[in-house]
Formats: C-alpha cells, structure tokens, sequence
C-alpha cells in the first residue's frame, strides 16, 4: 500500500482509468467478435467505431488499428 499522500492519490487515479480501460477493451472485444459472426456493414461501422475509440484512448497502436480495421473490411467484401 501507498504511503506518500501523492502516490496515494495516483492509486486512486490509476485505479480509474483502469476501469474506463477495461471497459472500452470489452466494448472493441464485442463488437469485433459480433463482427465476425454476422459481417455486414452495420457492424463493421460498430467495430470501427469501438477501433478508434480505443485507438484514441492509446488502448491500441495505431498500426493495430489499422491492420484489424483492414482485416474486418476484407470480410465484408468477400462475402
């Protein structure tokens, strides 16, 4: 446990973003996998969305984004 008062309050504020963090991790997680189970390009819209999101939060390099972005289009445009 943190004993300084500032190392205190960086715990708390850690802590957080944690929880914001995870929570915009399983909303990219979901909506990529909702994604492959049904690809049409009302959720490939949802999966970009939830991409950049998480790209915009630093959760993801911006490489990955693009990689999994240009993964998820080719499923929709082979089928």
């Amino acid at each position: 446990m943190p004993i300084l008062k500032n190392a205190k309050k960086a715990l708390r504020s850690s802590q957080r973003k944690t929880v914001v963090n995870n929570r915009v991790r399983s909303k990219l997680k979901t909506m990529v996998d909702g994604f492959k189970k049904s690809p049409t390009v009302a959720t490939l819209s949802l999966a970009f969305s939830a991409i950049d999101k998480a790209k915009k939060k630093n959760l993801i390099e911006p490489n990955k984004a693009a990689r999994v972005k240009s993964q998820l289009s080719k499923l929709v445009t082979t089928k």
